[in-house]
């Protein structure tokens, strides 16, 4: 079996990349938008709407730059190893892509964009909230950008913001079990954007070589720093979202297939508190 190199990033280590046939449970899943990118862009078209959007300023800022960096550095650190096919699915930028992903493998998006998409931004949903606030923030030091909303009140202001970002060019993340889940829940309404706007999904698979989950209502995974990571991609055409209920349902099972809850190697998950 031929070895293929993925592209170099700045920093960390990237593996040869190798055809990857292993852990097939078949599942399926489709989403709704993601958090995501490095410059804010609040999703308020009106004065009211501004006014409820929440920000973190000064040193309430200040206290996450530290995060910010050791997740950079942890990013960094991991190997990733994908087929030629992902790979090419991966670094194609020639149109505007919705990234989809589980919500519980969420920490690998801002280097999968580092390393393989570089030059384009990707933008994620978060909430107008004063938690929001500090995740919008949190992401924007890590590479990541956000359109601020929610599926409620500002539900339709965020989705015009979303479409808006798909139009000029860049990219969007959309966890369909976000962010409250259930987990491995597919919710329809996180394909509105790419229906709208005739962008093609390209969905995001994951397996551990060895990762540390937390005990969260998403089980969310923390790959251990020097650790290899095993990427799987789908590209979906925009034709497949036609019937909006039935490919969310196609969408779930096919992700559930390319993340089984299993490790690539002897090394099981440990439990985080």
């Amino acid at each position: 079996m031929r070895h293929h190199t993925a592209p170099r990033s700045g920093l960390g280590e990237t593996r040869p990349i190798r055809q990857l046939t292993h852990h097939a449970k078949t599942r399926l899943v489709p989403s709704a938008p993601l958090n995501s990118s490095t410059s804010n862009t609040e999703a308020a078209s009106t004065t009211d709407t501004a006014a409820n959007v929440r920000g973190i300023h000064g040193w309430r800022r200040a206290l996450l730059f530290p995060l910010g960096l050791i997740l950079r550095a942890w990013g960094a650190s991991l190997r990733f190893e994908a087929s030629p096919e992902a790979l090419r699915h991966l670094t194609k930028t020639d149109e505007p892509v919705a990234f989809v992903l589980w919500h519980n493998r969420l920490i690998l998006t801002s280097e999968i964009f580092r390393r393989f998409r570089q030059g384009r931004a990707v933008y994620g949903l978060v909430s107008a909230s004063k938690d929001g606030a500090w995740l919008s923030e949190f992401f924007s030091l890590v590479g990541i950008r956000t359109v601020r909303g929610s599926s409620s009140k500002l539900g339709r202001e965020a989705v015009n913001a979303l479409v808006d970002v798909m139009r000029a060019g860049n990219d969007i993340g959309i966890t369909p079990d976000g962010p409250r889940g259930p987990l491995y829940d597919f919710k329809a309404g996180g394909l509105i954007v790419a229906r709208r706007v005739h962008a093609p999904l390209l969905l995001i698979g994951a397996t551990f070589e060895s990762a540390w989950q937390l005990r969260s209502w998403d089980r969310f995974y923390l790959p251990k720093p020097f650790s290899r990571v095993f990427l799987r991609c789908e590209w979906i055409p925009t034709a497949a979202l036609h019937d909006r209920d039935q490919a969310a349902k196609t969408l779930r099972a096919r992700l559930l297939a390319m993340n089984p809850d299993t490790t690539h190697s002897r090394t099981l998950h440990e439990p985080v508190v």
